[in-house]
C-alpha cells in the first residue's frame, strides 16, 4: 500500500497537487493570481487532456464521501476551471481591464 496523493490512474498529475488541489474557491483564485500565464498554461496543458477521464472516474463515486486522493483530484478539476479563461481567453492571470477590482468569496457553494 502506498501513500499516493491521487488515484492510481492519475498519479502523473501529482506534481500539481501542492499548488492546485486547494479546497476553496478563494485559495484557487489566489493561486491563479500568484502564477504567471506560462505557469497557468503548464498546469492547464497537463490537466485538461485528463479532465474527461477524471470526471468519469469521479462520477462513479459518492461525492459526499470521497477518499482523500479522489478529493484532491476533484480539487484539481476545480482549479482547471479556474485557469481555463485566463489561459484560453484573457492570456493573463487577471481579468483584463478590471484595475484594482477583486472577488471576495463570502461562502463556498455546496458540492
Amino acid at each position: 500500500m502506498t501513500n499516493s496523493m491521487l488515484p492510481q490512474d492519475f498519479r502523473e498529475l501529482e506534481p500539481y497537487v501542492a499548488d492546485w488541489a486547494r479546497p476553496t474557491r478563494q485559495e484557487r483564485y489566489d493561486m491563479r493570481l500568484s502564477k504567471t500565464i506560462d505557469e497557468l498554461g503548464e498546469f492547464y496543458d497537463a490537466i485538461a487532456p485528463r479532465a474527461e477521464q477524471a470526471m468519469a472516474y469521479l462520477d462513479g463515486l459518492d461525492l459526499n464521501d470521497l477518499p482523500d486522493p479522489e478529493t484532491r483530484l476533484l480539487h484539481l478539476l476545480y482549479s482547471l476551471v479556474m485557469v481555463s479563461y485566463p489561459v484560453n481567453v484573457f492570456k493573463q492571470p487577471r481579468i483584463p481591464d478590471t484595475g484594482a477590482a477583486f472577488f471576495d468569496t463570502v461562502i463556498e457553494p455546496a458540492i
